[in-house]
């Protein structure tokens, strides 16, 4: 096992987005991560598992999974698989001035598996933005790519609060997972507004305090680090800007109910 989790990188870096068939020879994969953009997978055939994080998923198409650039995912296929691979930059979301997909997107980034009623449209929206250069037109593509996803899966969406922007750039922080801090106040001083401010918006918008957000985040990268690298309990405590392994071990244990090392051997 490695000392790192192996970043890959399937897109140029110069563009924006990439929209492609999903490979018919992937059977397994290891471990990584893409932490240059976030990965939406239609698959229409297939069959096996895909593993996101800590959490196994059985393919049963059609279905859709997302997965966001913090994320460790790795595939187990039996069968060949069929659909379409759509990679999506922070840049073009910035570039965008449609206000209606950076909302319908945020809703997809929460989720991580959705099956689909129907995906006749859907085939067809992923087929065109294969094929399309034109920004605007792309942008129009998404929009109705990201509603006609929601909506197949309407039923299994359990619907979530409105959150403004400093939510929104909260969670980009935090998924800037290699510089993880236990410190509203170190967010806070970065969103420009109080700890106190921060923390009754993610009350109100999130239902959680920011610490228990914040918490979020830096459990889910422990266990990345627990589950896929050979890196010591020390290790990861220093490199999640722990000051001590005691206290790490702690935070852990407080919020999973188990040591790390027993997480690790579980």
């Amino acid at each position: 096992m490695k000392k790192t989790i192996s970043i890959k990188t399937k897109i140029e870096a110069a563009a924006l987005l990439k929209v492609a068939p999903f490979r018919k020879e992937i059977r397994k994969t290891e471990p990584h991560k893409h932490n240059s953009y976030f990965e939406i997978i239609y698959l229409r055939e297939g069959s096996g598992f895909h593993t996101i994080d800590h959490t196994s998923f059985s393919i049963k198409p059609p279905t859709v999974f997302f997965v966001r650039k913090e994320q460790v995912h790795h595939w187990d296929m039996t069968d060949t698989p069929d659909g379409f691979v759509l990679l999506l930059k922070k840049r073009f979301v910035d570039q965008s001035m449609d206000s209606e997909l950076k909302s319908l997107l945020s809703k997809l980034s929460g989720l991580s598996c959705i099956h689909l009623k129907e995906t006749e449209n859907i085939d067809t929206l992923f087929q065109l933005l294969t094929r399309e250069k034109d920004f605007t037109v792309t942008e129009g593509l998404l929009k109705a790519l990201f509603a006609k996803i929601l909506i197949a899966a309407k039923p299994l969406i359990i619907k979530t609060s409105k959150t403004d922007n400093i939510i929104a750039v909260f969670r980009e922080l935090l998924n800037q997972t290699n510089d993880l801090r236990n410190n509203v106040a170190y967010y806070a001083e970065k969103l420009y507004t109080t700890p106190q401010n921060l923390n009754a918006i993610c009350r109100k918008t999130l239902d959680q305090s920011a610490a228990e957000v914040i918490a979020v985040h830096i459990i889910s990268e422990a266990k990345r680090q627990l589950i896929y690298t050979e890196s010591s309990v020390s290790e990861i405590a220093y490199s999640l800007n722990f000051n001590d392994t005691s206290h790490f071990v702690k935070y852990f244990k407080r919020h999973t109910g188990v040591t790390p090392q027993t997480f690790r051997n579980t």
